[in-house]
């Protein structure tokens, strides 16, 4: 048995494994990853293929080579698909048949963090999958074996199969934000097949990110986006974070469509096609989301947040489209059920084409709430699943209106208010929706006064 290795505490996470190079991660973490990963891939003693991607970040390479090593010292032939988007990366999986895969990628994380996303033959590696991999690599328990790796670039193959999606496009004059990410090559290859004008920014693949963060969900990193749209009178912007797995749209006015909106009209052209079908959104989406895909025909679910939980119900239930409000979008219709922005930014493009609108009208027809934004708030990683079950027994005694599936979401004539313990950070999650100014305060008052019963800190609304 060899010696075990020991990762910092904070680095393994419910969705994936995250720390800042040089100080919580670093080589020799990769290289453990990739042995107890490998250990696992191969316990019914077959060779696997493991395809192996990497992001822009400055520090991505080293941790790849040291990933790969650990990967063929456990006896997994690598195939390395080399460096674009995380999409890029699923999408290798299953078009090569490989047996699993390994992202290298910060995601939309700051320029010094890192880190490693994972699919086990074609599913997200996740939760207690990941736990065991840190069990794992403490008790150096590692497969031995002798492994080899390849070369296999995929970036213009996966181009071209989103590129698949455009034969019916119309012309449109579109700006694209790559954020110095790694969906930037990507994007200017796709752009180029595309009908219509198209204005890159930011297309050049850059580490350190020196034009803004490459965050989407986040207001003032769209600011330069927004202007370009307005300046050049365009139909609409589309932004990528750091590894373009999320999505950002800003309509031809400038106005920002976020993720349970951006699902809402996405889900048009699905639920035309498939009567009936599943649409999975996460808890924090807006209600007129779920009321939309019903008035359109489908039958909406709500599911707990997390871009592997999503993609593992939409298994579970054959739904066709998903989202999450931080702009996950998830399509097994004509795709494979992974989240893939670019993907699914050709298939909003084709809404547009479809309704024959533009996306300023087509936002406009959704019907208006008054909410707050995501609010996130320190509450100690001890405390904050306590928290929530305190909450959730106080509103069960008081017989509210209660969806307990991820955290509480309680719905009342006014709307509804949502408390959830984030998965990934010592924080709550809180977040309000109503018809009305009256309403979204007594939700506000309610929130707090639960909060208040617990001994948190409410944020600041």
């Amino acid at each position: 048995m060899n010696a075990g290795h020991r990762f910092d505490p904070t680095i393994l996470r419910e969705y994936d494994i995250r720390g800042v190079v040089g100080r919580t991660l670093d080589r020799d973490d990769a290289e453990a990853i990739g042995r107890a990963f490998a250990t696992i891939a191969m316990r019914d003693g077959a060779a696997k293929i493991i395809c192996v991607g990497y992001d822009g970040r400055v520090s991505s390479p080293q941790l790849e080579a040291a990933l790969i090593a650990g990967l063929n010292a456990a006896g997994a032939n690598v195939i390395r698909v080399g460096l674009g988007p995380t999409p890029m990366l699923y999408y290798s999986v299953h078009s090569l048949n490989a047996d699993g895969g390994i992202m290298v990628t910060g995601s939309h994380n700051p320029p010094d963090n890192n880190g490693f996303k994972f699919m086990l033959g074609k599913s997200s590696f996740f939760g207690a999958s990941i736990r065991e991999l840190g069990a794992l690599t403490g008790e150096g328990a590692y497969r031995e074996g002798r492994g080899t790796q390849q070369n296999d670039p995929m970036l213009e193959r996966y181009v071209d199969r989103l590129s698949e999606e455009s034969a019916s496009l119309s012309p449109l004059k579109v700006v694209w934000d790559a954020g110095n990410g790694a969906a930037g090559e990507a994007m200017a290859l796709l752009t180029a097949d595309l009908p219509g004008e198209h204005i890159l920014l930011n297309e050049r693949i850059d580490g350190s990110f020196p034009a803004h963060h490459p965050d989407p969900t986040v207001p003032e990193n769209l600011a330069q986006l927004i202007a370009a749209v307005r300046a050049g009178s365009c139909d609409l912007g589309i932004a990528f974070d750091g590894d373009g797995d999320r999505i950002g749209i800003v309509d031809g006015d400038g106005e920002i469509l976020w993720g349970d909106q951006i699902l809402a009209l996405l889900s048009r052209e699905v639920l035309r096609k498939q009567p009936g079908a599943t649409i999975i959104a996460d808890v924090k989406a807006s209600q007129v989301l779920f009321d939309e895909v019903t008035r359109l025909g489908g039958t909406p679910l709500m599911w707990k947040t997390g871009h592997s939980l999503i993609k593992a119900k939409m298994a579970e239930t054959g739904a066709p489209l998903a989202g999450e409000m931080s702009g996950h979008i998830f399509f097994a219709d004509r795709y494979f059920g992974f989240d893939d922005a670019l993907y699914a930014a050709v298939r909003m493009l084709g809404v547009i084409a479809e309704e024959g609108q533009s996306l300023a009208a087509l936002r406009a027809s959704l019907p208006e709430r008054i909410n707050t934004p995501e609010l996130r708030f320190s509450c100690d990683d001890a405390r904050k699943f306590d928290a929530i079950e305190e909450v959730r027994q106080r509103l069960a005694a008081s017989d509210a209106d209660v969806n307990a599936i991820d955290g509480v979401r309680v719905n009342t004539d006014d709307g509804w208010w949502l408390l959830r313990a984030s998965n990934t950070q010592p924080v709550l999650v809180a977040r309000c929706e109503a018809k009305d100014v009256v309403g979204l305060a007594r939700l506000k008052n309610a929130l707090v006064d639960q909060l208040n019963e617990s001994g948190i800190q409410p944020p600041d609304f």
